[in-house]
């Protein structure tokens, strides 16, 4: 790990109620784990599945349930790009290796208010092809039995259920698996394939350009918010009107236009409004949700104050038209070489837009 990797773990960690790069942890073991040398510390026993609200493409599990197998617990929530960047590799590891008695389970524990709605998960792991078993852990239950800390984190289960190896944040893909490959020759599996998984992300799912991040997870509402710089800052749970300055320093933002902030989003109350950021990613993605239920509202994104053409995401057009339809993630930008620092600016065409975090990559 370099220093500029160093550097930006330490830009973009965040404790407990946040997504987490997290690539200093494990470190040292990548490159010397093999399922024939691998030496796993016992670090104590799987805490109880039970407080799950509901559970998805599975019906309850229980520690006894999951005796005589390898259980690989994924802790995720699904507008967290760091966690959806891991995805690729948890599905790849549940196809191949489920036969052979590997059961991946997803703990779905909410960051916002609107991810504690089973509907919203379920419609999510739908759209995302999501078919191993999920707990949706609305009330923190199962977060709390393990004393987790981080989206994403992944906890490796032997057959005696005990936890052998955790994961805290994205990479140490390789590392992961032969965690799972040395599980399996402990319990008597003579016939586990070495080969590692490949995958082909595509969308939110493509790895962060690492050398060229340099903005952090930037959450809109006053609970957490950092770097606005709207005269006057943020007017907490009443309607106010926004303005801009002249000039924005990198990872500065600025909301425009009449706006609520509350605890968790920024709600626009009249349409026009906008959010402005001075960025410097390949990538940059905002969680938003319509106001209302049901409703769209569309939007225009612009960078450097023109059409994003062949920097548009997937969810806006290279005019930067895009709709939203649904509370999640919606990737807007993703740009080509070379990355420098830019303007990026996002017009509302309708009112009642909810929006939460900016993330980038």
């Amino acid at each position: 790990m370099n220093a500029h990797r160093l550097l930006l773990t330490a830009l973009i960690f965040w404790p407990i109620t946040a997504c987490t790069d997290g690539k200093a942890e494990n470190a040292s073991l990548v490159g010397r784990l093999t399922p024939e040398t691998a030496q796993l510390d016992i670090e104590g026993e799987m805490p109880s599945l039970d407080g799950a609200v509901t559970w998805l493409n599975s019906p309850p599990l229980s520690s006894a349930d999951l005796r005589g197998k390898v259980v690989v617990v994924d802790f995720w929530t699904y507008t967290c790009v760091n966690w959806r960047r891991t995805l690729p590799y948890i599905q790849a590891w549940a196809s191949k290796y489920s036969s052979q008695g590997v059961v991946v389970i997803g703990i779905h524990t909410p960051e916002f208010e609107f991810e504690k709605n089973p509907e919203n998960v379920r419609q999510a792991a739908k759209q995302m092809k999501i078919d191993y078993p999920i707990a949706v852990d609305s009330r923190q239950r199962i977060w709390n039995a393990f004393s987790n800390e981080y989206w994403p984190a992944l906890y490796f289960v032997d057959a005696h259920g005990r936890i052998r190896h955790h994961q805290f944040g994205e990479g140490n893909y390789d590392e992961s698996e032969r965690v799972i490959q040395r599980l399996l020759a402990e319990a008597g599996s003579n016939s586990v394939n070495r080969d590692l998984v490949s995958v082909d992300p595509r969308g939110l799912e493509v790895a962060a350009d690492w050398l060229d991040l340099r903005s952090p997870e930037t959450y809109v509402g006053y609970g957490r918010a950092r770097n606005l710089v709207s005269p006057g800052g943020a007017v907490r749970g009443t309607g106010s009107t926004y303005a801009a300055p002249s000039r924005l320093e990198v990872n500065e933002w600025a909301l425009l236009g009449n706006w609520t902030v509350d605890n968790e989003p920024a709600l626009l109350n009249k349409a026009d409004g906008r959010l402005v950021y001075r960025f410097h990613a390949r990538d940059l993605n905002l969680v938003m949700s319509p106001g209302m239920p049901g409703s769209l509202v569309r939007f225009r994104v612009t960078i450097d104050k023109q059409p994003p053409g062949l920097a548009h995401g997937t969810d806006v057009d290279d005019m930067g038209y895009g709709t939203v339809s649904e509370p999640r993630t919606y990737q807007l930008i993703r740009q080509p070489q070379p990355i420098i620092d830019r303007d990026f600016e996002i017009e509302f065409l309708d009112p009642t837009v909810k929006v939460f975090d900016f993330t980038f990559g």
